[in-house]
């Protein structure tokens, strides 16, 4: 990952519903969920609910896809893992730490509203 891609990702992510919608769709995994899943479950309005996810896409975390009417969200856990591995690079004396090496969606403990 270039300094560039890193520095745009933690930007994305320095806001409070913004890092809120990422986790939340990290904790979805890759089938994601609908813009109105994440809206309820964050309890944020839609129009300010775009604006943070068209941040999220440009900055390469988040993609989005159509399923009929539905928009579905989803982390982009490639993006995830390099920002993880850029910011470990050097930690360890230059060994890769385990965040770098292997990053899994982490196990759902309850279920995420579609």
């Amino acid at each position: 990952m270039k300094k560039t891609d890193a520095v745009a990702a933690l930007a994305a992510l320095a806001q409070d519903n913004r890092l809120d919608v990422f986790r939340l769709l990290v904790q979805a995994g890759p089938e994601g969920m609908t813009a109105g899943a994440v809206a309820g479950a964050l309890d944020l309005a839609p129009n300010t609910l775009t604006f943070h996810f068209d941040r999220l896409r440009d900055a390469g975390l988040v993609t989005v896809r159509r399923d009929g009417r539905l928009m579905i969200y989803s982390a982009q856990f490639e993006t995830m893992t390099a920002l993880l591995g850029f910011l470990t690079e050097n930690c360890c004396g230059g060994a890769p730490c385990a965040p770098a090496v292997e990053c899994k969606p982490a196990r759902k403990r309850a279920k995420v509203p579609a």
